[in-house]
């Protein structure tokens, strides 16, 4: 990164990012983010998976500052010394989950996803879903309100509502957590290597309609979904060094609130 690197900033439509967005245009200059050596995204953890997600393909690596509800993968939001942040900021590489569902329809529909991949029944009926791991059956059926597979960043997240486990960054696994699981009534779920490959199958599609959810984009009446780590794509985003995401994902895992 060049010693005063090109910014592009990125705000939330909340009256407050946009103010500071301005400030911080006024002070610091903007380029598109095609252009820029650092993305600085203000708002919220929402907001954040949007710009990962519309401009994680240009491989830039992208500063966050919290001024939404949620901030797990943000910054404190301080107008001072942004620049001398960037350049202590300690970078965080994350590998997103590619999804490819399949619709009744017979549509194939693929997302990313940096959080997580969920599956939810759409009615009041409960889900049949059947689970298999690199194209072995582990699971025939699987009676619930849903089931995820969530990465490391996103398992404090949905994942951790739904009770499962909290993963280390760069421990190379992924979480498979059931939401409200029937039968197997014990089942808690797995930590699977992420170089697996889990397939979903819907087991009664017609009268137990299942969606799915690639973070925010969702796919309804889906009869098959297909979930790995994505070879091609990663993003960077930079932390403060005393507010790095391993530390806080650590400190998850002993906080009782």
């Amino acid at each position: 990164m060049t010693a005063t690197p090109r910014i592009a900033f990125l705000a939330s439509t909340a009256a407050d990012a946009r103010a500071a967005c301005a400030t911080l245009v006024h002070r610091h200059g903007d380029v598109p983010p095609e252009d820029a050596d650092v993305l600085v995204a203000l708002g919220g953890d929402g907001f954040m998976l949007q710009t990962l997600h519309r401009h994680g393909g240009l491989g830039k690596p992208v500063y966050g500052m919290k001024l939404g509800t949620v901030g797990f993968l943000m910054n404190h939001l301080e107008i001072e010394g942004l620049l001398e942040r960037i350049h202590a900021a300690e970078p965080a590489v994350l590998r997103p989950l590619e999804m490819l569902a399949e619709t009744e329809s017979g549509a194939s529909v693929g997302s990313l996803a940096y959080n997580e991949v969920s599956l939810l029944r759409q009615t009041r009926q409960a889900a049949h879903v059947s689970i298999e791991l690199n194209g072995q059956t582990r699971l025939d059926e699987l009676i619930c309100d849903g089931v995820l597979v969530a990465t490391p960043a996103g398992s404090t997240a949905y994942n951790f509502s739904a009770h499962g486990p909290i993963l280390p960054l760069g421990a190379n696994v992924m979480a498979l957590t059931p939401i409200a699981a029937f039968r197997p009534r014990r089942w808690r779920g797995a930590v699977l290597k992420a170089t697996t490959e889990v397939r979903f199958r819907v087991l009664d599609p017609y009268k137990r309609p299942v969606s799915a959810t690639a973070d925010s984009h969702e796919v309804r009446d889906v009869v098959e979904v297909t979930i790995r780590e994505s070879h091609d794509r990663t993003v960077t985003l930079l932390f403060d060094p005393e507010h790095n995401l391993e530390d806080r994902i650590l400190a998850e895992q002993f906080t009782s609130g």
